[in-house]
Protein backbone atom coordinates (compact mmCIF):
# COMPACT_ATOMS: atom_id res chain seq x y z
CA UNK A 1 0.00 0.00 0.00
CA UNK A 2 1.51 3.40 -0.96
CA UNK A 3 2.18 5.85 1.53
CA UNK A 4 -0.27 8.90 1.70
CA UNK A 5 0.40 12.28 2.67
CA UNK A 6 -0.93 14.03 5.34
CA UNK A 7 -2.95 16.21 3.76
CA UNK A 8 -4.84 13.02 2.10
CA UNK A 9 -4.73 11.58 5.39
CA UNK A 10 -6.84 14.75 6.97
CA UNK A 11 -9.19 14.56 3.93
CA UNK A 12 -9.85 11.10 4.60
CA UNK A 13 -10.59 11.72 8.36
CA UNK A 14 -12.78 14.83 7.04
CA UNK A 15 -14.77 12.54 5.05
CA UNK A 16 -15.45 9.71 7.57
CA UNK A 17 -16.05 12.72 9.38
CA UNK A 18 -18.74 14.02 7.56
CA UNK A 19 -19.98 10.31 6.39
CA UNK A 20 -20.48 9.69 10.30
CA UNK A 21 -22.38 12.89 10.65
CA UNK A 22 -24.83 11.54 7.89
CA UNK A 23 -25.49 8.66 9.33
CA UNK A 24 -26.06 9.40 12.64
CA UNK A 25 -28.71 12.19 11.76
CA UNK A 26 -30.15 9.29 10.11
CA UNK A 27 -30.12 6.79 12.55
CA UNK A 28 -31.87 9.52 14.73
CA UNK A 29 -34.35 10.33 12.47
CA UNK A 30 -35.17 5.96 12.19
CA UNK A 31 -35.00 5.73 16.07
CA UNK A 32 -37.63 8.84 16.66
CA UNK A 33 -40.00 7.19 14.36
CA UNK A 34 -39.61 3.62 15.75
CA UNK A 35 -40.05 4.84 19.16
CA UNK A 36 -42.88 7.56 18.33
CA UNK A 37 -45.66 5.86 20.17
CA UNK A 38 -48.16 8.18 19.87
CA UNK A 39 -47.63 8.01 15.88
CA UNK A 40 -48.31 3.66 16.11
CA UNK A 41 -51.25 4.82 18.12
CA UNK A 42 -52.42 7.19 15.50
CA UNK A 43 -51.85 4.72 12.36
CA UNK A 44 -53.07 1.74 14.02
CA UNK A 45 -55.73 3.35 15.79
CA UNK A 46 -58.35 0.48 14.49
CA UNK A 47 -56.31 -2.51 15.70
CA UNK A 48 -55.81 -1.12 18.53
CA UNK A 49 -59.48 -0.43 19.23
CA UNK A 50 -60.38 -3.71 17.95
CA UNK A 51 -57.89 -5.29 20.35
CA UNK A 52 -59.18 -3.63 23.12
CA UNK A 53 -62.91 -4.53 22.81
CA UNK A 54 -61.50 -8.32 22.34
CA UNK A 55 -59.74 -8.29 25.49
CA UNK A 56 -62.89 -6.19 26.82
CA UNK A 57 -64.94 -9.09 26.04
CA UNK A 58 -62.93 -12.15 27.31
CA UNK A 59 -62.64 -10.41 30.57
CA UNK A 60 -65.95 -10.20 30.45
CA UNK A 61 -66.84 -13.26 29.92
CA UNK A 62 -64.36 -14.78 32.45
CA UNK A 63 -65.98 -12.59 35.38
CA UNK A 64 -69.32 -13.87 34.51
CA UNK A 65 -68.21 -17.53 34.42
CA UNK A 66 -67.04 -16.75 38.37
CA UNK A 67 -69.63 -15.49 39.09
CA UNK A 68 -72.43 -18.31 38.03
CA UNK A 69 -69.78 -20.62 39.73
CA UNK A 70 -69.87 -19.06 43.19
CA UNK A 71 -73.65 -18.82 43.05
Amino acid sequence: MPQRSPAEIRGSIENNRMELAVAVERLRGEVAHLTDWRGHIERHRTELTIGAAAVGLVLGARMMRRRRRRS
